[in-house]
């Protein structure tokens, strides 16, 4: 018979302080392993080291980027329509859009999971940024699915994308919330390392707003949701702070292989609205989700952002699996989960609650007048540390960085000089490839598995520039979100990739008609132990920062990735930037498609020689080097000034922001959108198809309102060029070539559901 195992409580491991311990393994440097000795004057117990290691791992900890993130907190905490509500820091940001309305929202990663296991790694990227949500007080309305792949010819792209894919739109789906945007996108530099970013949109009455943190002595510490199982052991610390490396058989994969977490998202919409119906109870004094480091996450954030202690009886949390250590439960990140601070007297009618909804709590701890977090295992105590040296007090890295040695090269190596085409014929030739290419196709086979419109409040979704939601029935109040980013323009500078990131989901929200308000957003790069992504990391924050300080837009949160390559190839960096906007009144937003014949279509802003980093110059020559477009802050400003009022007055018949693909791929969407075609008459035909300088959009208006459309734009000081005008069945540039809009479409909608046949 084989003698049970020593429990490693804080009285033994005070007893044997040269046990050998793992802390290698999960993760944790040996300085990092030094500083906890002596925070603790004491080796950690295993409960205690499973902790730190997930609380100070890259993922939960921030430890190589808050240095640089440290800057959004220097932007006035102010939207234009007044004082955020909550900020950096919180579990989302949340900001007033009138009315007594305020909304959060926060965009998150899940990388690493979801190659693994790309179903339910997508998945619960989406749970998660709920809960996140769900934890302010608000009901979430919406999801958004920014998605990265490898190529899309790869193999490993058709091994991933479907999972990936079916995950996000069914976990989404069974929680019956809308997918109104996001964004699909396949570069090289993403095989073996998908992107998968998860957005969601909450709505919430101002003084619904919750915070995070446990205080009063006494009060009872409640975990609720689903059971603790073994599934995501570690994955924050793990799956979401490694590097992918090359396996002895030539295939990617983990450096090390914690199970991903299983998600159930019946067990969530029962969470959410168990959780609604407490606040509305307001028997609920601070509530966290668990999510990445589970109950070591919640335990001592609640504590360390409260005004005491705690104590909890780790013998009391209901598991699905009775073998578990108080180490995997400690470190277990299984989904559906939530914990509550409760007063006394309002526990048995929070209990109730509960059990209407069907949902499992258990008193699992209290508020102490201490100052530590203390966990007791079969009556031994295995956790007795500082709660705030856990959660906010970790380590902090100033990691080197560097110019790399090859940007210039890189920049000197311009798209502008690259041969093109000499004909009109050839110019058809290179618009048809560019609008069939991967990035540019029809995103149906993606987003026909999304319901877009359940709740029915959904008022634009995808293939639109943003996604709108209706907030109030009455008032016809709603928000505008998009999200952005344009790895191959960071990749040339990081500095004005990540301006032109903002400045393109700023002029997103605006086309629609709505007023851009605030960011969130994530920050996918590869390894900060390299200080070449380190210096891109360093550079788009920093352009971040400055461009949002021009647009005057706080950053409310967000997400840093790192670790996002494979060997030694990091991804494009990838700074995703997702904008909400307030339209006051959803019926009045604008569309991107052509509906009429005869209409006039404008071009607004300066269209410059700017070709470096353009899908022009990927998808005909796969070329990337030169200069990103010239970023125009106080433009994009005054463009969407004028959107806004050409929203109001119902002066506009659609509008298109110009980025990805230029004039050449708006116009075949626009066409495509309802069947009618355009005639354009253009002075430099190839440049004004294929340019994608920033700060423009194509607006149509009717003969009737041109004038007066003209007139707004000159009092807002923006260059307007008309172009052309609606009608027929072909794309045509006067003097150069035709297509037919029902042929264009038909090769545009093929291209990625034949590559995945």
């Amino acid at each position: 018979m084989t003698a049970a195992r020593q429990l490693d409580s804080v009285q033994h491991a005070t007893s044997t302080p040269d046990q050998a311990q793992p802390w290698a393994e999960l993760g944790l440097r040996e300085e990092e392993y030094a500083s906890i000795r002596k925070i603790l004057g004491r080796r950690p117990t295993g409960a205690e080291l499973a902790m730190y290691s997930v609380m100070w791992s890259e993922h939960c900890s921030y430890k190589s980027s808050k240095v640089h993130l440290k800057k959004f907190g220097d932007l006035p905490q102010e939207t234009p329509l007044g004082k955020t509500l909550a900020g950096i820091g919180e579990n989302a940001g949340v900001i007033d859009i009138g009315q007594g309305y305020a909304v959060t929202f926060k965009v998150e990663s899940h990388n690493h999971p979801s190659y693994i296991e790309p179903y339910q790694g997508a998945a619960t990227g989406v749970g998660g940024i709920v809960r996140d949500i769900l934890a302010m007080g608000a009901r979430p309305v919406a999801v958004m699915d920014p998605l990265r792949f490898g190529p899309l010819d790869a193999e490993d792209t058709r091994r991933i994308m479907p999972g990936i894919v079916a995950g996000v739109g069914g976990y989404g789906n069974m929680l019956g919330l809308p997918n109104i945007g996001g964004e699909v996108v396949f570069d090289e530099t993403y095989l073996g390392n998908p992107l998968v970013n998860a957005l969601c949109v909450g709505v919430l009455r101002h003084e619904d707003l919750h915070l995070a943190f446990a205080s009063g002595v006494g009060n009872k510490v409640v975990l609720y949701g689903a059971r603790t199982g073994g599934d995501g052991i570690g994955g924050v610390s793990v799956l979401a702070s490694e590097t992918f490396t090359e396996s002895a058989e030539g295939g990617s994969g983990p450096a090390k292989r914690p199970s991903v977490q299983v998600g159930d998202p019946f067990m969530e919409k029962l969470l959410i609205e168990c959780t609604l119906e407490l606040f509305r109870a307001e028997v609920v004094n601070g509530i966290q989700d668990l999510g990445g480091a589970g109950l070591s996450c919640a335990t001592s954030e609640l504590a360390s952002a409260g005004d005491g202690g705690m104590h909890v009886e780790l013998d009391t949390v209901p598991l699905r699996d009775s073998t578990l250590s108080p180490e995997e439960i400690l470190m277990s990140e299984s989904q559906e989960r939530m914990m509550a601070v409760v007063e006394p007297q309002h526990l048995d009618a929070f209990m109730a609650i509960c059990a209407k909804w069907d949902v499992e709590a258990v008193v699992v701890g209290e508020v102490t007048d201490g100052e530590h977090l203390v966990i007791d295992w079969h009556g031994e105590t295995v956790v007795d540390v500082p709660p705030r040296s856990v959660a906010h007090d970790g380590p902090t890295y100033d990691r080197p960085y560097a110019r790399p040695e090859w940007q210039d090269a890189l920049q000197a190596d311009g798209a502008e000089q690259l041969p093109r085409p000499a004909s009109g014929d050839e110019l058809r030739d290179q618009l048809i490839a560019i609008v069939t290419s991967p990035n540019m196709a029809d995103k149906s086979w993606v987003t026909d598995q999304f319901d877009r419109y359940v709740q029915g409040n959904t008022v634009l979704a995808q293939p639109e520039d943003a996604g709108v939601i209706r907030i109030d029935d009455e008032s016809h109040l709603g928000v505008a979100v998009s999200t952005d980013c344009n790895g191959r323009f960071a990749k040339l500078d990081p500095y004005t990739g990540a301006q032109l990131a903002l400045a393109e989901s700023f002029r997103n929200v605006a086309v629609t008609g709505a007023l851009p308000l605030a960011v969130t957003d994530c920050l996918n790069f590869g390894s900060p132990e390299n200080p070449d992504v380190m210096w891109q990391f360093e550079q788009a924050t920093h352009g971040l920062k400055d461009a949002c300080a021009v647009l005057g837009i706080p950053v409310t949160g967000g997400n840093v990735s790192f670790y996002n390559q494979t060997g030694e190839t990091p991804i494009l960096p990838t700074p995703v930037v997702g904008i909400l906007g307030v339209i006051d009144d959803v019926r009045q937003r604008i569309t991107h498609g052509f509906t009429a014949e005869g209409s006039h279509v404008l071009v607004l802003g300066e269209t410059r020689e700017e070709l470096s980093g353009s899908t022009w110059a990927d998808v005909l020559h796969g070329h990337l080097g030169g200069i990103p477009p010239v970023v125009d802050l106080a433009a994009e400003c005054s463009l969407a000034d004028l959107m806004v009022q050409a929203a109001k007055s119902g002066v506009v018949e659609s509008a298109h922001d110009l980025s990805d693909g230029g004039l050449a791929m708006a116009l075949a969407e626009a066409s495509f959108r309802n069947g009618v075609g355009v005639t354009v008459d253009l002075a430099d035909p190839f440049l004004d198809l294929f340019s994608e300088s920033s700060a423009r959009a194509m607006v149509v208006v009717t003969q009737d309102r041109h004038d007066e459309f003209v007139s707004m734009a000159e009092s807002h000081g923006v260059e307007l060029a008309s172009v052309g005008r609606t009608g027929g069945a072909t794309i045509e540039v006067t003097g150069q070539f035709s297509v037919l809009v029902a042929d264009l479409k038909a090769a545009w909608q093929a291209t990625i559901p034949a590559a995945l046949a």
